[in-house]
């Protein structure tokens, strides 16, 4: 009655008549349960569809060319919720032996109570932001398996001491780099080089955000003690159990590939186990990928710019791993034994790596914040259009090489065998007397 009534009070603090969109929800998937629960393919489907359906006609009615801060916000957490939830209840119907790891701690033999399902939706902690968690977590705290660890409280404040300074951070950045700044005449004026790194600067900004919230209420959730994970390498409490950003990874990263793994984790993990890993019958991980990336992109909402952030978060991570490829394959073996004993080397590919991340964030980032097309394309035109740009040079460069290469090979290979088989007409006409004097 705590949980439902502080996070039900929160909500309606926040968005007053509007909470009933969160209970419609969460009522419809308690009495889906209740009613055709047992019939998993159509129990799965209305849920599913319910709730999207419901969250994109909110997104619809409200829309603007701004970030709405609206009852959809919330409300698109607890889609998640509610049909992550609906995946744990059929789970439990299976047996054992059909489920996979992830599925065997989050699968509920029993379907929860219409008040525990107000409490783990309503959770005050996790209820307008996020991190998501299954309700197998929220049962174990509620049932005082996390009670007896200690140092939650101390890593709670630590880490909404964290969310706090970035918080700062990004206030104060955002003051010299406002979002309006990068619409502006001015900034097309200023060079090239300034543009691409003040955009990733921008970006790194905007990025603290997202992360402060999520620093401030995992801080929350900690504190509570409702994050308890194992025990880390020195055999201490490890209360990292709902943390939704990887700090050490986002600042020490080198790719866009490392932002994806630091950032939204548990979002990331959600989509992973519940959309990823349920279309495994496709045998296809690229196709399987792009639903995953399609499916977090229409859950945003209808904007353009975040189906343009997800398409270049596909081609851009797909990009790297070709460079990835290239660079151990073909440049190490060649050149390797004296880039890595070149100090200059190791400078030079350090100063690299972090420019390429400061820059790339900003291209990839700015179709997300400012949404609307006739917005976004603005940026990209005062910056040249550089990612599309350095994208389309490399696909040319990669694809003309291997075509090159390959066509090398085979021909290098079919010549060898023409040698092997010239090689064996030899022996054969060679033992051919020698047979004949045998016989």
């Amino acid at each position: 009655m705590f949980f439902a009534g502080c996070g039900a009070g929160l909500c309606y603090f926040n968005y007053g008549r509007d909470t009933y969109h969160s209970l419609i929800a969460i009522l419809t998937t308690y009495f889906l349960i209740l009613l055709v629960r047992k019939k998993t393919q159509i129990f799965l489907a209305i849920n599913f569809v319910f709730h999207m359906s419901y969250l994109l006609l909110g997104y619809f009615y409200t829309s603007s060319n701004d970030y709405d801060i609206l009852w959809t916000m919330p409300h698109c957490i607890l889609v998640l919720r509610m049909i992550g939830y609906g995946f744990d209840i059929t789970d439990g119907l299976k047996e054992e032996s059909e489920l996979s790891k992830d599925q065997k701690e989050t699968a509920l033999k029993k379907p929860p109570s219409l008040l525990e399902l107000l409490a783990f939706s309503y959770f005050p902690s996790g209820f307008l932001v996020g991190p998501q968690f299954p309700f197998s977590r929220y049962k174990a705290f509620v049932d005082g398996q996390f009670r007896q660890h200690e140092g939650n409280v101390e890593a709670g404040i630590r880490r909404f001491g964290a969310g706090a300074f970035y918080l700062i951070v990004c206030q104060v950045g955002l003051r010299y780099l406002p979002d309006s700044y990068f619409l502006t005449p001015e900034f097309a004026q200023v060079s090239f080089v300034k543009r691409i790194y003040f955009l990733g600067f921008w970006a790194k900004f905007s990025l603290y955000k997202y992360i402060s919230c999520w620093l401030l209420t995992e801080g929350a959730l900690i504190c509570i003690g409702l994050t308890y994970k194992g025990e880390d390498k020195n055999g201490q409490p490890d209360w990292s159990g709902c943390s939704n950003v990887k700090l050490k990874l986002l600042e020490t990263g080198n790719t866009m590939e490392h932002y994806v793994q630091s950032f939204n984790v548990n979002t990331n993990q959600w989509v992973g186990q519940y959309i990823y890993k349920r279309l495994k019958f496709l045998n296809n991980r690229t196709i399987s990928y792009g639903a995953a990336l399609g499916f977090l992109a229409v859950w945003h909402g209808y904007h353009s710019g975040y189906y343009m952030t997800f398409l270049m978060e596909y081609m851009v991570v797909s990009t790297e791993k070709q460079i990835t490829r290239f660079y151990t394959k073909v440049v190490l073996p060649q050149w390797g034994h004296i880039l890595n004993n070149s100090d200059i080397y190791k400078l030079l590919y350090f100063f690299t790596l972090k420019s390429y991340n400061i820059v790339y964030m900003g291209w990839c980032l700015t179709a997300f914040v400012f949404l609307k097309y006739e917005r976004w394309i603005v940026v990209y035109g005062a910056v040249s259009y550089y990612g599309f740009t350095v994208l389309i040079l490399w696909a040319a460069f990669y694809h003309t090489y291997n075509h090159f290469f390959r066509s090398s090979s085979r021909k290098e290979a079919g010549e060898d065998q023409k040698l092997e088989d010239k090689s064996t007409d030899k022996l054969i006409e060679e033992k051919k007397p020698e047979d004949k004097k045998s016989e």
